[in-house]
Parts: structure tokens; sequence; C-alpha cells
């Protein structure tokens, strides 16, 4: 059996392999771990649990306060929040524990459950391990005044959490609100950031236009978002907007369009934080991490604007033990996962919008303008669906087809395979300096890893 905990936590189909009994039972087991390592120790431990507004949350954030409240652990249920809220909730408020329950982009009949411990932070893989060691091992059930108290949030969480967005932001010219004259059309993606992205776009001075921010529980993800930004390319244009933003379900991601249509993703978001950053002389170390998926393009940029970048694994863990491992502040990958660690601990999807259209406003250019600070190397990327993800690295197939690959590509290219974490998916990624040479290694890349890997 493989490990229980992915890149992101755990995740699988709802009430198939993300259960009412695996949530309850990797609850106890968090608090048992947790405790015995003393983190609750001289206090009545306390948690806080978020979702995105999947129906399955419904019933998995219950599995999830019920396991805590049975090991004695007193729960806050803040419902929906996105992702770095129930983060930053966690830390700001000083609970012992946090527990989300999101699959972030995966399909709404996908679900999953990440814990942030004390501080909001991720666990480490260690602690994951142990964990999944002590489910369903046997114990002494508190009873009485042991047993743990759940009460509701009643919508301070979200108040709380959007306060903390805007003050990240400077003041607008002559003391005016700080996105004050920018109009921007926000994609919710019906998840998470539905009622905290608007608002906090809002509050900061935007005149906003918002779609897809109505779930009803089934619809997060489908068609909208950060993983279908069409609509959103549309209604800017249409609108008349400055800019536009696109969350994904759990908003711990964002990618951008700018007043043309024009998709800028998280490479370039980053790009033009990371220059605004070392010309305020606030980037530390001069540097940017990033992950293997970013486009050459960004690396050439950086190193142009005097900038170093430090390359990490695919996930967003792995970019935060870097940044922590060396002091950085930014980092993020080309999804649009950006982590701004003197604001968050993890990535933060309307962070990076208020934080994007910010510079936009400092700055007094275009978004388009700005995007052009990273000039993306032709990069085509392939899912190949339904293939054994563990055999990547293994097939022989496969291999010669990289090699061969990589031969032709010579020094104007690379070609990098990345099996997904979560599903039956490998990624192959092809970067070439003319478009058609890219279109043409992925495709033959991917038909091989088609065939070789077929479940």
């Amino acid at each position: 059996m493989g490990r229980l905990f992915g890149t992101d936590g755990v995740r699988g189909v709802a009430n198939r392999d993300v259960t009412a009994e695996l949530a309850l039972d990797l609850s106890v087991a968090a608090a048992h771990v947790l405790g015995a390592s003393g983190a609750f120790a001289g206090h009545r431990p306390r948690a806080v649990v978020g979702r995105d507004p999947r129906s399955s949350g419904e019933f998995l954030s219950a599995a999830v306060a019920a396991g805590l409240a049975s090991a004695g652990v007193d729960v806050t249920d803040v419902g929906v929040l996105p992702t770095p809220g129930v983060a930053h909730v966690t830390g700001a408020l000083g609970f012992d524990l946090g527990v989300m329950l999101s699959a972030s982009h995966n399909p709404m009949p996908d679900n999953g459950i990440k814990f942030f411990t004390r501080g909001g932070h991720k666990l480490p893989d260690d602690v994951e391990d142990a964990i999944e060691q002590r489910m369903g091992e046997p114990w002494e059930r508190p009873i009485g005044a042991g047993v743990g108290r759940i009460t509701q949030d009643g919508g301070l969480a979200v108040i709380r959490y959007v306060e903390h967005l805007v003050q990240t932001l400077p003041a607008g010219p002559d003391g005016a609100a700080p996105l004050a004259g920018l109009r921007i059309a926000v994609d919710c993606a019906n998840g998470a950031a539905s009622e905290v992205g608007p608002a906090a776009l809002r509050a900061a001075g935007a005149d906003v236009v918002v779609i897809n921010a109505s779930p009803d529980g089934r619809n997060i993800n489908q068609t909208c978002g950060s993983t279908h930004p069409e609509q959103l390319q549309a209604v800017v244009v249409a609108s008349g907007a400055h800019l536009g933003v696109a969350f994904d379900g759990d908003a711990d991601r964002c990618l951008a369009v700018d007043a043309e249509g024009r998709l800028v993703d998280g490479d370039q978001i980053m790009g033009i934080l990371a220059v605004a950053l070392k010309e305020r002389g606030e980037l530390v170390n001069d540097t940017l991490v990033i992950t293997v998926m970013s486009n050459l393009g960004l690396q050439l940029a950086m190193t142009d604007a005097g900038i170093r970048t430090e390359q990490t694994g695919v996930g967003d863990r792995y970019v935060l033990e870097a940044m922590r491992a060396g002091g950085h502040i930014l980092g993020g990958e080309q999804s649009g996962h950006l982590i701004m660690a003197r604001h968050a601990t993890t990535g933060d999807g309307t962070l990076t919008a208020l934080q994007l259209a910010a510079r936009v406003v400092t700055t007094g250019r275009t978004l388009a303008d700005l995007a052009t600070t990273v000039s993306r190397l032709p990069q085509v990327l392939i899912n190949v669906t339904g293939v054994d993800r563990a055999r990547a690295d293994l097939d022989d197939g496969v291999l010669a087809a990289v090699a061969l690959a990589e031969a032709e590509l010579g020094l104007r290219g690379r070609v990098l395979l990345r099996p997904s974490g979560t599903e039956p998916v490998v990624r192959v990624m092809v970067e070439a300096g003319e478009q058609d040479v890219a279109d043409r290694v992925a495709h033959r890349l991917a038909e091989v890893v088609r065939e070789r890997l077929a479940l």
C-alpha cells in the first residue's frame, strides 16, 4: 500500500477514497501525534476546521470535527474559507491545529484533507508518517468535561482574513485606497474565494466585476477559474476591466488576464513581483524560488534583473521548504501558486491578486506592459491520462524517448516528465526555441508515454 499522504495532504474521490471514517480516524491520529509531541502541553488543545464549497465537504468537515472533539480537542468550525485563510487563522489566533477540506483545482467529486500546525504551517513528512502509523490504534477516550466542544465561527474568520489581506497593501497615491481607479474582473471558480475574493478587492478600493461566485456544492472548478480562464478572458475585454484574476477551488492559486484578454501565468506574475521587491530592496538574498516546471524564460529574465532563481521539485511544500531554509520571501509555481512569506505561510491566490493589482497602480503601467518582464519560451504541457504514473521514471521505452527528445532539442530546450501526485496522469512538458518544435516533440513523447504506461 502506498503512502496515504500525497504532495498536498490526503486526496481522492470523496466517499470512496476519502471517506467519513478516514476523516475521523485521521483527525484522531493527528490529535494523538501532536499531543505526544508536546504541542498541547499546558493548555486545552484548540483546532480550526474549514472547507471549500464541495457538497462532500459538509460530511467530511463534520467527521473531522467529531474526531478531534472525541480526542479532547475544542473545535472552531469556520465553514467555507480559502485554504490560505484557514492557515492564516490557525497562526493569527493561536490554534494548535488547522484542518482544510478541499481538493483544490481537482474536479468536484474529489476532496482532500490538509493539516496545519501551530503558526499555520503545513505538516512535515515525518509528522504525516506518524499520523498514518497511528491510525486505528487502541486509545483511552476522554469522557465528561474531557471531551472537546464544537462551535461555529459565525463569519468572524472571513472578516479577519479580509482585513489581513488588505493591510498588506501600501496606500494609493495621495492617500487613496490602494486599488482606487482599477476595474478588476474576478473569477472565483465557484469555490472558497466566492465571498472573500471580491470582498478583499472591494475593500482595497477596486471596482470589481464578479463571475462564478455562486457555489452550489457541485459547480466548483466547472469550466471556470484558473483551470479554465477562457470565460474570464472574454469578460475582461467586454467589461473594459484593467485586468482580471482567476482563482482555483480553494483559492491558493491565482492567474491573471491583461486588458486585451491575454493570459498572464504564474511565472510572469512571479517575475513582476520579484522585480518589484528587488526595486524596493526587500527581496531577501535577491532570490526567487521556483520549480522545475517554470519556463526557462523566467530564469533568463530574472538573471537580466539581477535576481537569482533557486529550483525545487514540483509542489508548493517544496518551494516553501526551500524558502524557509534560505530565508527567502518569494517563491511559487507556474500554475499561479505563489508564496509571499512576509504575509502568508502558504500559497494565497487573493493575496497574489491584490499585490499584482497594487503593482499596476504604483507603477502606472498596464499589466500587459509589466508582463513583458518575462519572455516565455514556447512551452507545451500535455497531461497523459489513464497511465501508470509510478513507471514514468522506470520504463526503458519512455526513458529512451526522453533521451532522443533531449538530443533533438540540445541547449535550446528541455524535457520534463512529471507524474501527478494525486491522479493516474503523467505530465509531459517540452520547451523549445520554436513553437512547432515544442509541439512536435511533446506530442511524440506523449504518445510513447500513453502506449508504454497504459493501465
